[in-house]
Formats: structure tokens, C-alpha cells, sequence
């Protein structure tokens, strides 16, 4: 099966799809029997299904479905495995999950379904039976995403789950040899212990794993425990520091051939021409492979394979429209007079608020986003060996199923024939959701009978990124006496690309996601765009605008530019009511007590003055993935351009697996959002990025780092989402900022010097 294809909607599979509930008991007969184990066993170890196993030595190894990135999600999930089983940290290791139902990530599926599911489902999107139709789809397919910031999310109670049944079999094994029930029995750091008896795990092992577990699971009483909720050390800092840990670059292998590629703009391209002549006495060189739209060269080293690459200058022709800037920016503007809008969400009368003849004041603005880059420090990089019928692909994947039906199908194999050994990504932002470099990895390393390592060069990552595409949003607000806001339209126009992303993860090319889903209505591509606030009369709606540009998600996905839409629009109509911004958005924050609390908590941490004109403080909020955030930033502008100097955070993730990794996230994030607000874009020329390195895309260095302080609400909530909650609100509030600081209102991103 080399695509993701949703089942028909049929009224007898939304009936199979539906009504699946999971509390906290769940029947042993779905663990580990409803999928068989699928965790590698060597000597000496004994398997607990297919999340962890304990070995003769003590150590506790558990299975991570999920890419580590850098975000620490290696340490948090096996924090809530061994907490819940009684482990001691120091025994605890992790290895990435093989493919299984049992990992699917049926959150993503639920939260994205909107993008999943087929065009013009219209209202049945909404129902619990879509719900369960994408739960059922997600599990059969092992859709095993990360993304969203739903790893904690998702995985938290499975996690529980895994170490709870764990623990019951050593109980039972341990009560056997003591004659007592297992109920009396407790775990504790490595040891099952009966009052002042205790026996380590690693002579229990072996005799727990043959027991049957009771019906239901025993979870214990709370989440938090000796580990869970702890700021444990990371698991993969050691192997990071000294070497040992494997990024997809670092893989060796026999006789192994080293690729560079290239191909040219996205569109209707072939290659046209190569000068030979380039490589002629190039000893390094081994070959030079040639398809319709790519050309690379194998050598003995990647550095002789993509000077050759240059010498060669390969040629490619591309028939129709491409990327440039100017032209897609005139497109956008025009979306909202040429293209039908669909409301996304639709409350009260706009008309009847816009109604001048009761006194009511109108706000209009524009605002822009450019094409924002993913631009990891660790280009795209795949290693394929072909042998015997079967494929072995080394390499960083958020999406390890689509990766593998990506190469089967590139070599015309089953996917069962395709094995996929994950290594740590060197960042990804979202970039690592996309295979194509899988399928050239395993074109060439079946075409040449030898091991194949391709690695991208900075300007062919930034030549094929699908990148986070050009926004235009168009915002009307009404204003009546006192600074009420009794009405709000936001209109914007985007491309589709949330939409156009789990095409390509289904197995569409870039072309053909494109042309699929054009014109489709996408509420993903701009979520976030529902204000928080208590506005009677409000309006939002997609306008999906055809761009020749491919588009992808970008770590805080649409949240990233409709946050500063709103919270940039929303700072306006406080000046434009001279009304203090903190107090403007307090008084339309109704029910919204945990947003309401960051907003305070913010302002007392970095000594809110109110935002007056010199004071160069400026401050916004947001909420996504169940987590909310404020923050204050203090900016200024010179002849350089705009200097940062300190963001205050206050931030409500719910309970915390681990402390310290959730703010080691938060800040990330907020850097990541200050990249966002000061560079990171490029323009398209002839279908071309005009960024060509690192250095052309203005990303802050370590000195232009601002001081960051973070705070977090106590919470006993659910966890939600830190990863990109740090994103969205670091623009707007640097933009607030500086129109304190300089009285000029900045409504495009990045927040160019041109506006100073």
C-alpha cells in the first residue's frame, strides 16, 4: 500500500469508525494481545508489549514513536513510562518504536482532520462519528505523526498504560515467590517492594513476562509521581555531547557512495541539459544519474559529488506559471474581490454591526506575511541500502509510514520490504513531514548496487522547502463608545497548505497536491484566527488563493501569522479607543480565566507601564493545543533595525511532565517566533528563492538573543502543547512594541526596516 486513503464514507464505516472510548481502566484483551508485540528482543531481555522491556541487567528500555527533534521528547515520554512501572532513571533507555497501530497518533489525526478528510464533508466534519471513522483510519494505517505538539498530548495515558501493566506482572511475579496477593505489592525505584522486602525488577523479568495481567489495568491514583512531573535529566544529552548519537550524516556503511542532487523549480520541470564534460577528470566521481526532474551525482565523498554537481550545470525547462514575489503578492490582494471566501466561523450580524448610522466607529488594516522558510540547522538527509529485494532507509522522519510507502513506490517494492531506521533530526520545524528525499535515496541506491547517502546543499534545501506560503488578511473592526468592540471581520487569504501537506504525506507529489486540493477551503491554514475575546459580532473567513509556490506546515503552524493579525489588530483598536492595551483585552476576555491569568501574571513579572508612547513595551496573548501564553517585549529601533532587548513569558502549559523541558521548549519557541518577526523569508524569482544560505535570511545570532524570562501558572489541567506555543504571540507583541517605542504601526512579516 503506498498511499493513506481514507475508507468511504459510508454510513456502515462511520458506524465501525465510531463509539470507541478509552477511560482510566482498559481492558487487558487490548493490551498487548488487539497487536502483536513488535519490540526487538535481544538475549537477556524479556518483552511488556511493544512500549517497553526490562533485561537480566535491571535496565528499562522503552520504545518512542515519536522523531526527536531536540524538543526532549526521548526523555518526557519515557519519564511517564518508567514513573508509572517504578523505574529507577538511571536503568532507563529508549529506542525509536517500529511501526505499529498501536503508536498511531490518532490526536494529529483528529486535530488536522479538517485537512485529512475529503473536500466538502461540510458540517459532518464535526461529528463524534468522523471522529471515530479518523481514529479507526489513523490505528489501521500506523499513522505514526509528530507534529502539532501532541506527543505529551497524545501519548501520555498509552505511556501510563504501558508502565502500568508492567508494574501489575511484576507484582504478580514478585507475590508468587512471596505468597501474597499482588494487590499489597508497590514498585519503587527498580524494586518491587512488600514492606521490608524488595526485589529488583531484573529477577523478576523474565518470570513476569509469561504472566497475564488482570482486567482492567490499575493505573496508579495520580499522574504525578517519583518521575513524572520531575525535571529529570535528559536522556539524550550524553550521547549528543560525546559523539556517540547518530543524526542521519553520521551513518557509515561498506563501500558506501555519497549523493548531491538537484532539480529545478516546482512546476511542470524537466531536465534539458548537462555539460559531461564537468566531470570528466573528476577521480571522485562515480556516476551521474539523470531522471525527469533531478540530476545527481554519486562520489566517494558528498563534497567532490556537489562541486562535480556545479560543473556539470545541469539545465531544466519548466512550462507555465512560477514563483515571483511581486506577481503572488498582487494575486493575494486581489483574492478577496476574485476568490469566494468561506466562513470558518460566524457569529452575530457583521452587517448589523457595520452599521454606520448608529455611531459606530469602522477600523480598517491590511496585513502581510512573506514566505516563511523551515531552515533546520541539518539539511535533508537520507541513507539507502538496496539489497536482496529489500530497502533499509537511515534517516529523520516525522512521518516514518509516509517515508517508507515513499521509497517503495520510488523502486517499485512492497512497503513490508522497506525497513526504516529512524536517527535523531538536527531540527526540523516541521520540514521532516515530507519523503522526497526518501525516494531519491532509494532510486539511487538501487540503481547504483551500493549504499547511498544524499545529502541536500543549503540553496537545494531552500530550492524544495514547502515553505509556510504568503498571507494578505484583511481586518474591520466596529468600535462603539467606551472602546467596545462590537464587531470584528477577518478575511484571509492563503493557500490551502494544510491541506496540501497530508496530500503529499499521502503520497502526492508536490504538482499533484498542488492541483488536488487548489481552491479548497482550508480552516487549518488559519487556525488561531478566533479571537479569545468576547466580540458579539464576528466574522472569519479563508479566502484559498492558488499560488505556484508549495506550501507545508511551519512549527506553530497557521498560528504563526493570525496571531499577529489578531493581537497586532487587536493593540490598534486599543490605541484607537485610548484605551491601555492590558485593560482593552481584559475586558473582553469573558471566561477565559486561564488566558486572563498569564495577561496579569505577565504584566506583574515584567512591570507593565502600560505600553505608553516611548516606553517601547508591547504585549500580546494567544491559546492553541490546549496551552495559553502571554507576553510583554521590550524593542526598540536604530539605523540597524530593530534590536529586541527583553520578552517576558507567562505561560500555562497544565501539568508538566517534565518542568524543565517545557521551558527549554517555551523558549525555543519564542526565539523561533522572533526569527519569525525579523527574517527567516525569502522572495521567488523565475520560480527561484532569492535566499540562497543561512546568511540571507536575517535569523538572530546568540547576540541578538533577547533576555528571556518564563514563568509558568501552576496548573493540575491536562497537558497541552509546548512546542509552539512560545511561536505566535513573539511577533505581534515585538510589532506592539515598536509602535510605542516609534509610533509606527508595522503590519508585515517579517517586520521589514522599510516600515522604520
Amino acid at each position: 500500500m503506498s498511499r493513506f486513503d481514507l475508507p468511504d464514507l459510508s454510513r456502515r464505516n462511520l458506524l465501525i469508525g465510531g463509539g470507541i472510548g478509552v477511560g482510566l481502566l482498559v481492558g487487558w484483551q487490548l493490551w498487548p494481545r488487539q497487536y502483536r508485540a513488535n519490540l526487538p528482543l535481544a538475549k537477556g531481555e524479556y518483552g511488556f508489549g511493544s512500549w517497553l522491556k526490562i533485561s537480566r541487567d535491571g535496565s528499562v528500555t522503552v520504545a518512542i514513536p515519536q522523531s526527536e527533534a531536540g524538543q526532549g521528547v526521548y526523555t518526557a515520554l519515557a519519564q511517564i513510562v518508567a514513573g508509572e512501572l517504578g523505574a529507577d532513571w538511571r536503568t532507563v533507555a529508549v529506542q525509536p518504536a517500529l511501526a505499529s497501530p498501536e503508536f498511531a497518533n490518532t490526536l494529529f489525526a483528529r486535530e488536522w482532520r479538517s485537512a485529512l478528510m475529503p473536500a466538502g464533508l461540510g458540517a459532518l466534519a464535526n461529528e463524534d462519528a468522523i471522529d471515530g471513522l479518523g481514529d479507526d483510519w489513523a490505528t489501521r494505517n500506523a499513522f505514526m505523526i509528530t507534529g502539532g505538539a501532541t506527543s505529551i498530548r497524545q501519548f501520555e495515558e498509552p505511556c501510563r498504560l504501558a508502565g502500568a501493566a508492567a508494574r501489575t506482572l511484576l507484582c504478580q511475579a514478585a507475590a508468587e515467590r512471596w505468597d501474597t496477593e499482588w494487590e499489597n505489592l508497590e514498585t519503587r525505584n527498580g524494586f518491587v517492594v512488600f514492606g521490608k522486602k524488595q526485589i529488583p525488577f531484573s529477577q523478576l523479568a523474565e518470570a513476569a513476562s509469561s504472566f497475564d495481567g488482570p482486567d482492567p489495568v490499575p493505573l496508579n491514583p495520580s499522574p504525578i509521581n517519583a518521575l513524572s512531573g520531575k525535571e529529570m535529566p535528559r536522556l539524550d544529552v550524553a550521547a549528543k555531547v560525546d559523539g556517540s548519537a547518530n543524526f542521519a550524516g553520521d551513518i557509515r556503511l561498506p563501500d558506501m557512495l555519497y549523493a548531491s542532487v538537484r532539480a529545478g523549480p516546482t512546476g511542470d520541470t524537466t531536465l534539458k541539459s548537462i555539460a559531461a564534460k564537468g566531470i570528466s577528470k573528476r577521480k571522485a566521481v562515480v556516476d551521474v544519474v539523470k531522471t525527469d526532474g533531478w540530476v545527481a551525482v554519486l562520489g566517494t565523498n558528498w563534497w567532490a559529488a556537489n562541486q562535480a554537481l556545479d560543473a556539470i550545470a545541469p539545465t531544466f525547462e519548466t512550462v507555465g506559471l512560477m514563483a515571483e514575489t511581486a506577481s503572488m503578492n498582487e494575486q493575494l490582494s486581489k483574492a478577496f474581490s476574485k476568490v469566494e471566501g468561506a466562513k470558518i466561523f460566524d457569529q452575530g450580524s457583521i452587517d448589523a454591526a457595520f452599521d454606520k448610522s448608529s455611531g459606530t466607529r469602522i477600523h480598517k488594516a491590511l496585513y502581510f506575511t512573506a514566505a516563511a522558510l523551515h531552515a533546520p540547522l541539518e539539511t535533508r538527509t537520507a541513507t539507502a541500502q538496496f539489497q536482496d529485494g529489500r530497502l533499509t532507509l537511515w534517516m529523520a522522519s516525522q512521518a516514518p509510514q509516509s517515508a517508507r510507502a515513499a521509497a517503495a513506490h520510488a523502486i517499485g517494492i512492497s512497503v513490508d520490504d522497506v525497513t526504516l531506521i529512524p536517527t535523531f533530526a538536527g531540527g526540523s520545524f516541521g520540514r521532516n513531514l515530507d519523503s522526497q528525499i526518501a525516494r531519491q535515496a532509494a532510486a539511487l541506491a538501487k540503481h547504483s548496487g551500493r549504499p547511498v547517502q544524499v545529502i541536500w546543499s543549503r540553496p537545494e534545501e531552500f530550492m524544495r522547502d514547502f515553505v509556510r506560503p504568503p498571507a494578505h488578511a484583511r481586518m474591520t473592526a466596529s468600535l462603539a463608545a467606551g472602546g467596545v468592540v462590537t464587531g470584528l471581520s477577518v478575511r484571509i487569504a492563503v493557500p490551502p497548505f494544510a491541506r496540501e501537506q497530508m496530500q503529499r504525506i499521502s503520497g502526492d507529489g508536490a504538482v499533484e497536491a498542488m492541483e488536488k486540493t487548489a481552491g479548497e477551503h482550508d480552516p487549518m491554514a488559519i487556525a488561531g484566527a478566533i479571537p479569545p475575546y468576547a466580540i458579539p459580532n464576528l466574522s472569519i473567513a479563508h479566502y484559498p488563493i492558488k499560488l505556484p509556490l508549495p506550501g507545508g506546515i511551519l512549527r506553530g503552524g497557521g498560528h504563526g501569522y493570525t496571531a499577529f493579525f489578531i493581537e497586532s489588530f487587536i493593540d490598534e483598536l486599543a490605541h484607537e479607543s485610548g484605551v491601555e492595551p492590558l485593560s482593552f483585552r481584559m475586558q473582553m476576555l469573558v471566561g477565559q480565566t486561564r488566558l486572563a491569568r498569564c495577561l496579569t501574571g505577565v504584566a506583574a513579572l515584567a512591570n507593565w507601564d502600560g505600553g505608553a508612547s516611548g516606553s517601547s513595551k508591547g504585549i500580546a496573548c494567544h491559546s492553541m493545543q490546549g496551552s495559553h501564553i502571554a507576553l510583554i517585549a521590550t524593542a526598540t529601533t536604530s539605523e540597524t533595525g530593530v534590536k529586541v532587548e527583553r520578552i517576558s513569558a507567562m505561560v500555562d502549559c497544565g501539568r508538566l511532565i517534565n518542568p524543565e523541558l517545557a521551558r527549554q521548549q517555551v523558549e525555543s519557541g519564542i526565539i523561533f517566533g522572533l526569527a519569525q518577526a525579523l527574517g527567516s523569508s525569502t522572495d521567488y524569482e523565475s520560480g527561484m528563492p532569492t535566499a540562497r544560505r543561512l546568511r540571507d535570511i536575517d535569523l538572530p545570532v546568540l547576540s541578538d538573543i533577547p533576555e528571556i524570562e518564563i514563568e509558568f501558572v501552576r496548573s493540575d489541567a491536562e497537558p497541552g502543547g509546548a512546542s509552539e506555543i512560545g511561536v505566535p504571540a513573539v511577533a505581534p507583541a515585538v510589532a506592539n512594541a515598536l509602535f510605542s517605542a516609534a509610533g509606527v504601526r508595522l503590519r508585515e512579516l517579517p517586520l521589514l526596516s522599510k516600515g522604520l
